[in-house]
């Protein structure tokens, strides 16, 4: 008896618990206790005096023994426990049906969203997210809470005066420093994975050497990678990946390095030892991890026509579907359907370089349309005069057609930092350039003192 006399206390703690946004409320109160806070604040007043309204509604709501005052665990199982009713977001829910289903209407509805501060955000919730309700003892809605990302957490508490008030809780996950080396037997994507990189790091890893090398063509048996990267961590156990530190890329003898780096107003980007961005005013390719099927050749065999015809492009081999890249940056000045070319989009960089990109799938950009390098502008298909789903991709300089492969030598120079940055950048890529000699050298001994860790891979 005595826990359902204390349930029932939780339960208008809870529900007249007030609550706010520290934000909101740092001027004018202190700032509230958490929905915890509150429980365990009015759990403590009853032990010492027990509500009139309670004693007269009940027979069996007496004061309890001191024996039976809950302890700071009791105290979290009950905040955490059945009051609060699970919700989890469906495909096609709107907050209208979520409500509903916990057994509230859409007055409740109106009060959380626009009566409580940031209650708006309460609208931006995706499938599989987690929305909780607390009711009161008169069956009211006395909280909500949304689980917007295991870092983050908004409760919603309606106060004394009825209105709702806002908590935001946001957690730091921890960040650990991993590394990882691999060697290429087939492609990057099959050496990342062996290496313990996740599909987005890959894809991450080929987006920062993207400038430099095609990793359609260029990768070769036996070339080197090396990485060291970032891992998120909650309560012990991996989150998410977080940033690449820095890499090395080892491409028929020659190396590549990349640095990340924060400069003096903000900016994040990968830059080499000596400070040039590794962002290329054009990507070597607009599609990766394919194969190539024909090369630049200005007297080949038309597999269709059966006649010999400039090639003036490359073509990349892919899946139907496979996404194509804006090669840079620019405006698409034609995209359209024609018999020879099928579906196709043409970009204009600047006054000098037009790309062109044919046989695709879907077009995904529009004429007039401005577009960032490595912005999806269309899919791969087989379109108009093509014997199977493939890139035709084109490079054109002062509206002469030139390789792809090889006009890069031709392009303007990468950005590079200003010296008053250069000081700053060397000090700070000295931990990354150190691990990343240690990986290249074999010696994982001095790459773990050097970080005072223990051995990743």
């Amino acid at each position: 008896m005595a826990v359902a006399v204390l349930t029932g206390i939780v339960a208008i703690a809870a529900g007249l618990a007030p609550g706010g946004s520290v934000e909101a409320n740092r001027e004018t109160s202190p700032a509230p206790d958490s929905t915890e806070q509150a429980v365990e604040r009015i759990l403590a007043t009853t032990a010492e005096s027990p509500s009139p309204d309670r004693e007269s509604s009940t027979a069996t709501a007496v004061e309890p023994p001191p024996a039976a005052e809950p302890a700071p665990e009791m105290v979290a199982d009950v905040v955490a426990g059945p009051e609060w009713k699970d919700e989890t977001v469906r495909s096609g829910d709107n907050l209208s049906l979520i409500f509903k289903r916990a057994g509230f209407d859409n007055g409740d509805v109106h009060e959380v969203v626009y009566e409580s501060p940031e209650g708006k955000g309460l609208a931006r919730i995706y499938p599989g997210q987690t929305i909780s309700f607390l009711e009161a003892p008169n069956g009211k809605l006395a909280g909500v809470k949304y689980v917007a990302s295991p870092l983050e957490t908004v409760t919603y508490l309606r106060g004394e005066d009825g209105k709702f008030s806002t908590e935001r809780i946001v957690r730091e996950p921890e960040v650990r420093e991993s590394w990882t080396s691999g060697e290429i037997t087939s492609s990057l994507y099959m050496a990342g994975q062996d290496m313990g990189l996740s599909q987005v790091k890959i894809l991450e890893l080929a987006n920062i050497f993207g400038g430099v090398i095609d990793f359609v063509l260029d990768p070769r048996k036996g070339d080197t990678i090396h990485v060291v990267y970032e891992e998120l961590y909650l309560d012990g156990e991996k989150y998410r990946d977080g940033d690449i530190i820095a890499a090395s890329f080892t491409n028929q003898g020659e190396t590549f390095t990349a640095y990340r780096y924060e400069d003096s107003v903000g900016d994040v980007s990968y830059y080499n030892a000596d400070g040039v961005s590794m962002r290329k005013a054009f990507l070597m390719a607009p599609v990766d991890f394919t194969r190539i099927s024909s090369n630049f050749n200005m007297k080949r065999l038309h597999p269709i026509y059966k006649t010999t015809r400039p090639h003036r492009g490359t073509d990349y081999a892919a899946p139907t579907g496979t996404p194509v890249y804006a090669a840079g940056d620019g405006r698409v000045i034609k995209a359209g359907y024609s018999r020879p070319n099928g579906n196709y989009v043409f970009i204009q960089h600047g006054d000098r370089y037009v790309t062109k990109y044919l046989h695709l799938h879907k077009r995904m950009a529009k004429q007039g349309q401005r577009v960032a390098q490595s912005d999806v502008i269309g899919t791969v298909g087989s379109t108009g005069a093509a014997t199977g789903p493939h890139l035709h991709y084109e490079f054109l300089m002062d509206g002469v057609h030139r390789n792809p492969r090889t006009i890069h030598k031709q392009l303007p120079k990468a950005k590079t930092l200003p010296k008053s940055e250069m000081p700053s950048f060397l000090e700070a890529i000295t931990p990354a350039s150190q691990q990343l000699a240690a990986l290249q050298s074999g010696n994982h001994l001095a790459l773990n003192q050097a970080s005072g860790e223990a051995p990743q891979r």
